[in-house]
């Protein structure tokens, strides 16, 4: 096997053998290209079993990364190989082992907007109201009891204020009705499979047994479940080996704890740990600047990033007089520059700041995306379609059930829908199995009908008459709405996603597709193949790089935020978080505040980011730019017409966007919706890009 190209601490990593090893990969160091060289390395030089090896990762997107290198270097062997997200290996276990705790096989899945649907219902039930007690806040407290393995039953001794006591009931009932419903949340996916281990070592056995080598990305984002998951799955043959970098771990509100990294000695005395410091993707001003940064933590590994890159241009720092004037100028500096626009980004703390910077854009026609703000699955007919695919699967599925039993409109009003709940509740069954009359009884037949074709149709047939036989299509089509228009060709484009699964996979069944859909993201996988500037957090821009990048907003209260100034802990997370920032940028960087800002409509004056501060000036540029008026740079390419009158529900044209409707208008700004894959874009009123129709 060829393993030209290697430096001798990724070869070290990538020829190590048995035993546990830790890789502490810094920012572009190349530590996709070691996992995926030393899992073709076991196969090939130690004659280990594809099907032994077992490598996890946090994005379906990495995983994906991850298979196609290793066939690009095993070739079809690799397909033996399981790559695989934390939640997939979870959910691989699942279909195998779930009678060990009650479950029957046609269990589902519910994704997080059904499981706050159901925390809103249960409120109700326990008559609490839901402007009082958070539905958002419980279903973030129960998620974050159950990653770190608090059940229901354990709740009650965390549960000391008002509040707490109010998530434990609402908890219990959770879970009952999951189980009602034999239904799992996301959670479920990794906390399940802990408890059929500790409740059957021979089931945990036969997966030890089953994966000797296991190869963990992103180590330092694990949570508790996670972290027990897999050491309980490593503890026989101990042939674990954990990639990260403790430096950029930014996931501590989701439960990640970047100490799981920093104990792998601990748990693994016997461990090997390799260094990768050599960075392939940055400048060296860029790397001295973020090593300069990072150092100021206290609770960390020490490591040095280096490159043989050159030392390439100083980071240019700017500081303007306000939020208007930091969005001018990076709109300036973006223009200046000769490239695509695939190749600039603009980070920012929160989301809020991409407000300012989208005007500038759209002012001077500059095409933009916003990353994370639309997504394909949570659009309300794609989650229709896909319930009813759940409840022909799983009919006791309640909260599916409850999202299309009227839809479309089937004259089944609330008051029916609360005496079937009601009766339901009482007799300890589901909603599915108390319907016996009136328009329900035509809506579980219709469901019974469809439950029949089901092992008869392909996927996409099954989808096309659900579409039918529903009337989802015909209420659609008649409503003859541009936002009717787009949803039936969102439901089109859903049949191409079936076609694709069929066309890869042959002929699938209907639970082995909703296992893969239930597994993507909730926030749409980043692809950066447009000719557009990227506008993203810092939390979005972990794992990605761009040749040039703008870093805005860097004051205190802002990056760092204002909620980490009490805490040791939260301002070194902080901290990591502007190293991530700065570690994106391969070429160019830039560093820009405000004197004073406008933000969540309160204006302050912020002093200048402590992490500026923190780097050696000899890395920066200071730009002292007078400002320029917004009038005199954007006014001059005379391309706002401010005397045409829009009305809503009148269809324009966009030169890249095509025909689309007008469906909010304020001061300065349209809201229209374009057909997928464009869907809401918000226009300057009377740019010349956009012409209206009627």
């Amino acid at each position: 096997m060829n393993l030209e190209g290697l430096n001798n601490e990724q070869l070290k990593a990538v020829k190590h053998n048995n035993g546990p090893l830790l890789i502490l990969a810094g920012a572009g160091s190349g530590k996709t290209k070691v996992l995926t060289m030393r899992v073709a390395n076991l196969i090939n030089e130690y004659n280990v079993k594809p099907s032994e090896i077992l490598a996890i990762t946090f994005t379906n997107k990495a995983a994906n990364e991850m298979k196609e290198r290793i066939h690009n270097v095993l070739g079809s062997v690799a397909d033996n190989v399981r790559i695989c997200t934390f939640h997939s290996f979870g959910l691989f276990i699942l279909r195998r082992e779930y009678e060990y705790i009650g479950y029957e096989r046609n269990f589902t899945i519910i994704d997080s907007e059904d499981s706050l649907t159901l925390i809103k219902k249960i409120l109700k039930e326990l008559d609490k109201d839901a402007n009082v007690y958070n539905p958002r806040a419980i279903r973030s407290k129960i998620s974050g009891a159950k990653n770190e393995l608090i059940d229901a039953k354990k709740y009650s001794l965390f549960a000391n204020t008002e509040f707490e006591k109010v998530v434990e009931e609402v908890y219990i009932k959770y879970e009952e009705k999951l189980r009602l419903g034999n239904s799992f949340d996301f959670d479920d996916l990794l906390i399940a499979p802990i408890k059929i281990f500790r409740e059957n070592k021979e089931v945990l056995e036969k997966y030890q047994n089953t994966f000797k080598y296991i190869l963990i990305d992103e180590y330092q984002d694990t949570n508790e479940a996670q972290y027990i998951l897999t050491k309980m799955i490593a503890s026989k043959y101990r042939n674990i080996c954990v990639v990260g970098d403790p430096d950029q771990s930014i996931y501590s509100f989701r439960g990640s704890n970047y100490r799981n990294i920093l104990n792998f000695e601990k748990d693994y005395k016997e461990a090997s740990i390799i260094v990768l410091e050599k960075n392939y993707r940055s400048t060296s001003n860029i790397l001295n600047a973020a090593n300069d940064i990072i150092k100021n933590n206290k609770n960390r590994k020490e490591k040095n990033l280096w490159t043989e890159n050159g030392t390439g241009k100083k980071i240019t720092y700017h500081r303007a007089e306000n939020e208007k004037d930091e969005a001018y100028y990076v709109v300036k500096e973006i223009k200046k520059l000769d490239c695509p626009l695939s190749d600039i980004a603009v980070l920012y703390r929160t989301n809020a700041q991409s407000r300012n910077i989208e005007e500038a854009l759209l002012r001077e026609n500059i095409p933009f995306k916003v990353v994370g703000s639309f997504y394909f699955y949570n659009r309300k007919e794609i989650k229709d379609l896909i319930a009813y695919l759940k409840v022909i699967y799983n009919e006791k599925d309640d909260i599916n059930l409850l999202r299309i039993i009227n839809v479309p409109k089937r004259k089944i009003g609330l008051k029916t829908i609360e005496n079937l709940t009601d009766i339901a509740s009482l007799k300890g069954i589901s909603i599915y199995d108390a319907i016996e009359s009136g328009k329900e009884l035509e809506f579980k037949k219709l469901i019974e009908e469809l439950k029949v074709e089901k092992d008869n149709l392909s996927l996409t047939e099954l989808v096309e008459l659900v579409l039918e036989k529903s009337g989802m299509k015909a209420s659609l089509l008649e409503e003859k709405t541009m936002e009717s228009e787009i949803r039936l060709e969102n439901l089109e484009e859903f049949k191409s996603i079936t076609r694709g699964f069929e066309e890869k996979y042959g002929v699938v069944s209907l639970e082995e597709f909703l296992s893969e859909i239930s597994l993507v993201s909730d926030v749409e996988e980043y692809k950066n193949n447009d000719s557009v500037v990227t506008l993203l957090t810092v939390h979005s821009a972990k794992g990605l790089e761009f040749k040039n990048v703008f870093i805005i907003g860097l004051e205190e209260g802002i990056f760092p935020h204002k909620n980490s100034f009490d805490s040791t802990q939260d301002m070194e997370e902080e901290r990591r978080l502007c190293y991530v920032a700065v570690t994106r940028a391969k070429n160019n960087l830039w560093l820009i505040n405000a004197k004073k800002r406008i933000l969540y409509g309160t204006e302050s004056s912020n002093p200048e980011s402590r992490f500026i501060k923190e780097i050696d000036e000899n890395y920066l540029n200071i730009d002292e730019t007078v400002k320029t008026s917004p009038s005199k740079i954007f006014n001059s390419s005379n391309m706002i017409d401010d005397t045409i009158t829009y009305t809503l529900g009148e269809k324009v044209k966009h030169a890249i966007y095509g025909i689309g409707v007008i469906v909010g208008i304020d001061d300065k700004i349209l809201t229209i919706a374009f057909p997928y894959p464009h869907e809401i874009k918000k226009i300057m009123k009377g740019h010349k890009s956009t012409t209206k129709l009627n």
